[in-house]
């Protein structure tokens, strides 16, 4: 476990021995991780109207209102929790800003929110700057461009578990919790990504040869 997860289970403890101090910094501490996580899917039409924070906020407080059950039973770590709370907000603003011209039939279609370009740029400098063992070929910054290109050729759930991993640091443990899967397939499906990744940047600069 991390540190930031043990400070993360320190505040928990706290909070449930009625901590209000330990609350309010339990939900302050990813403010910034969330923001990221709202700024890298905003469609563009709608971040003209709002910004990141606005929308971090108000899941903010209503995770307030919401922790004490939380804290009562910790159904899952903290953070997917959190995040969890903060997606939906966002795919409501979503619904709402994009959907409400629409005719009701399009506003029963599912919103995605998928990684804006600016967002998979972000994604594939994180990735030729990462200096852990599993992506050492791709540590070179003259491979940005490129990886950006296989970025967008790989699966959109190939594309959401490296942002996870990469652009929102979320741990092994948390992100089986936002998936809905086991730790042990979370490193599976993340080799499997960064593999499906190096398997179209080799065929690319194989393109390049004379």
């Amino acid at each position: 476990m991390t540190q930031p997860d043990l400070d993360t289970e320190q505040l928990i403890h706290r909070a449930r021995g009625g901590d209000s101090d330990a609350r309010q910094q339990l939900l302050a501490r990813h403010r910034e991780r969330l923001c990221r996580m709202v700024a890298a899917r905003l469609d563009r039409r709608v971040a003209a109207r709002l910004d990141p924070s606005d929308v971090v906020q108000d899941a903010l407080m209503e995770a307030a209102q919401k922790l004490s059950d939380y804290l009562r039973d910790v159904p899952v770590p903290f953070y997917p929790w959190l995040r969890r709370l903060t997606w939906e907000h966002l795919l409501k603003l979503h619904q709402r800003h994009l959907t409400a011209r629409k005719r009701s039939v399009l506003r029963e279609q599912p919103v995605r929110l998928p990684l804006s370009h600016e967002s998979v740029h972000e994604l594939a400098r994180r990735l030729v700057n990462h200096e852990s063992s599993p992506s050492r070929r791709l540590l070179q910054a003259e491979l940005r461009d490129r990886v950006q290109a296989a970025l967008t050729r790989l699966p959109e759930s190939d594309r959401e578990l490296l942002a996870l991993r990469y652009m929102e640091r979320v741990s092994i443990r948390d992100m089986a919790a936002i998936l809905g899967i086991q730790e042990g397939a979370v490193k599976m499906r993340h080799t499997r990504a960064l593999d499906r990744l190096s398997r179209l940047l080799a065929t690319d600069l194989k393109g390049d040869e004379p």
